[in-house]
């Protein structure tokens, strides 16, 4: 299919694997799609600026590579940021179409529904996208494609209203005339307000009159605040609606100048914040913010896993909000065809843009059309990037499925590193157009957005899945079964259903299973080796104390799904202490912190003992509770008078034992060793010994999954 991508300033028609409905999403054929002239437009100009600019413009951003060069190094940091602005994005928000498929849980939408859809990142300027159920909403009857195709403006202009709170026959100044104010004017109009807008352009002002403004304002050429104020009888509005913008604090100074005493403004658009306290003091104004589109936006389980909030509680939901945009258009009493100053085919989104960009007087809405036709999918879901690429012996040809940061900015470098051993044939990611990039950077093949073309590509050697953990275990089921060899991030399962799964899959009776591993990477840093060289000479048992501080993660953010951070991050030091022992778990004891708020979770803040057969025993303690300045991981471990210190992976001590001497800057937790490792598992074709023991695997991925259960 053919997708819109913003890289280096330009906006071009690429084309990239078609979508798969995913589970809770809608499979849409695009219609029409809008073209926010400000936003959009403002994302344009940014791609072209190199990175010292936007630095300059992005503080917050600095602040975060720099935590994460400290922590990951710079190599790696520098690949992952070169990688996502050289990729370009997808760009659009706003779309109406044709229901062509619908995922598990979906039972609101049939197939040839007709629908608007939202949402940065789902409803892009593509012709087919695929969008979780709560930013997708049931066209009205007539009502145009074309109408339905502003959704999001719509749902945009209507929070900022729901936030202004205005009454019948109060008195609302709207400032800045473009998409959002206009449709705030009508909104406005319709709600039996008296609206007075202010714009700079004289050509959006006698738009704003023609729609329903009662009072229009030029701040250039007239005095603002005293038209206001002589227009409200002296008491100024009741609330303003600030949907401009502009770098600069003086229109919002003016604006609350214009406010009534005990008035409010809602800030809608972009201002500078330097804000005059004698401004606001005095009249005791309210300040508000409206965030896009209502209640939902920005909460993953709202719009991500498509769980409603209660209609008695939150009457306006974001979807509810651009659901009722949508009834407004379709009754005639708001419009919007006066602002739609042209439509291109989406072949032609470069001129769209061009054109928005070289048009004077700026317009204010484009659309692009993909054609009314009810046509499904072509099932184009391979694209190729390098038709020259040979298969050539020894060398294992790597498919990674998820295109996430973790597989794309650590595996990635390593495989090219190791490029007399790996090498990258296929990208496969639910988005085409990421796939497609990371395929295009490494060299790959091909990229897809669907796995059977993974799995039904003889050439491919191993499977890297590195997607979200409730999927890898169903992943690597299907490439097992498939013949595949496959390397799977940890963790290898969240459910102990899937584990049985796994280990019903070796138990049956076959001469060549192919191989499996799991990304448990300590075991394989130079530091886990040096440590594994002087306890395996041991006489006792060893004791071992392991803190992980794991860190903050808010308690909405998925890393707490699919069996919680134990199961997706502490299997590491299981793992680690599994492979120093060298023996089985014959005792599990978990204990939790207890809360006093619900800032923190009990699910990670746990200790943790663990008995092994040969009587060694292991103290494990997780928590999220400790300080950003101590390191992160800290290990020692005491046998026979003797004592070893791991700090961070970055330094090794001995006590009572001369042990060699390994530093490093960063963190180095053995991920590049592990290929290594893996390479010469695979290449030995008459030896079955794996880079990690299948019991192993096994033991640490079920011990997880009950440290998880266990509430302590």
């Amino acid at each position: 299919m053919i997708q819109g991508i913003i890289k280096k300033g330009i906006v071009t028609p690429e084309v990239v694997g078609d979508p798969k409905v995913s589970d809770g999403c809608i499979l849409i054929k695009l219609v029409n799609s809008c073209i926010s002239t400000g936003t959009e437009m403002s994302g344009v100009v940014n791609s072209d600026k190199n990175l010292i600019k936007r630095a300059l413009e992005q503080p917050e951003n600095v602040k975060k590579v720099l935590n994460m060069a400290r922590s990951d190094g710079l190599l790696k940091t520098f690949t992952r940021v070169r990688s996502k602005l050289d990729g370009g994005n997808p760009t659009g928000y706003s779309v109406s179409g044709i229901v062509i498929g619908t995922g598990k849980g979906v039972t609101e939408f049939e197939i040839g529904d007709k629908v608007a859809a939202a949402g940065a990142g789902y409803a892009n300027h593509a012709e087919f996208v695929d969008v979780p159920k709560n930013l997708v909403m049931k066209l009205p009857p007539n009502i145009s494609m074309m109408d339905a195709s502003t959704v999001t403006l719509g749902g945009i202009a209507l929070q900022g209203i729901r936030r202004a709170d205005l009454r019948l026959g109060e008195y609302g100044v709207v400032i800045g005339c473009g998409i959002i104010g206009l449709l705030s004017i009508q909104l406005l109009k319709a709600s039996g307000i008296h609206v007075i807008a202010l714009d700079l352009d004289d050509h959006r002002l006698q738009l704003a009159k023609d729609l329903g403004a009662s009072l229009t304002i030029n701040p250039q050429k007239e005095n603002s605040i005293e038209l206001v104020s002589n227009y409200t009888s002296g008491h100024g509005a009741d609330s303003v609606i600030f949907t401009a913008a502009t770098t600069s604090s003086k229109p919002l100074s003016e604006a609350f100048q214009m406010c009534r005493k005990k008035g409010k403004l809602v800030l809608v658009g972009v201002s500078g914040m330097e804000i005059n306290r004698a401004d606001i003091y005095k009249k005791e104004l309210d300040f508000l913010v409206s965030t896009s589109y209502g209640p939902g936006r920005y909460d993953e389980v709202y719009e991500e896993k498509g769980i409603d909030y209660p209609y008695a509680y939150v009457r306006w939901t974001e979807n509810r909000n651009m659901g009722e945009y949508l009834r407004l258009l379709s009754k005639n009493e708001i419009s919007v065809s006066e602002m739609i100053s042209a439509s291109y085919p989406i072949e032609k989104i470069t001129d769209a843009y061009n054109y928005i960009k070289d048009t004077s007087p700026k317009p204010l809405m484009v659309l692009l059309d993909y054609g009314n036709q009810f046509n499904t999918l072509t099932n184009q879901t391979k694209v190729y990037s390098n038709k020259n690429y040979k298969c050539s012996n020894n060398i294992i040809n790597v498919a990674l499925i998820g295109a996430g940061s973790f597989g794309v900015s650590m595996h990635l470098p390593n495989i090219k590193k190791l490029s007399s051993k790996y090498r990258l044939k296929a990208v496969m990611s639910r988005k085409g157009h990421a796939a497609k990039t990371i395929a295009e950077q490494y060299g790959a093949e091909y990229s897809t957005t669907s796995y059977d073309d993974i799995l039904s590509d003889d050439n491919v050697d191993l499977v890297l899945i590195c997607t979200r953990h409730d999927s890898h275990a169903k992943l690597t089921i299907e490439a097992l079964r498939a013949g595949k060899n496959v390397f799977v991030e940890k963790p290898l399962a969240t459910k102990h259903e899937e584990v049985e799964l796994i280990k019903e899959f070796y138990s049956q009776d076959s001469i060549d299973k192919p191989l499996l591993m799991v990304g448990f990477n300590r075991r394989f840093s130079d530091y886990a080796k040096e440590i594994k060289n002087h306890t395996s000479k041991r006489i006792n048992p060893l004791f071992i104390r392991y803190r992980m501080n794991a860190g903050y993660i808010p308690l909405d953010s998925w890393h707490h799904d699919f069996g919680g951070r134990i199961v997706g991050e502490a299997c590491h030091i299981i793992d680690f202490v599994s492979y120093l022992t060298e023996s089985s778990i014959v005792e599990l004891g978990v204990q939790s912190m207890e809360p006093t708020n619900d800032k923190f979770s009990k699910s990670d803040n746990k200790s943790i003992t663990i008995k092994y057969s040969d009587g060694s025993i292991a103290s494990i303690e997780y928590f999220s509770v400790g300080s950003k300045k101590l390191s992160k991981e800290f290990c020692e471990v005491h046998f026979d008078g003797k004592s070893i210190i791991l700090d961070d992976y970055k330094s090794l001590i001995g006590y009572g034992l001369k042990i060699k001497e390994i530093q490093h800057k960063s963190s180095e937790k053995g991920q590049f060793n592990e290929l290594g490792a893996l390479y010469e598992s695979l290449v030995r074709k008459d030896d079955q010994q794996w880079p990690i023991d299948y019991l192993d695997m096994i033991q640490t991925t079920e011990a997880t999954i009950l440290i998880n259960e266990k509430d302590g």
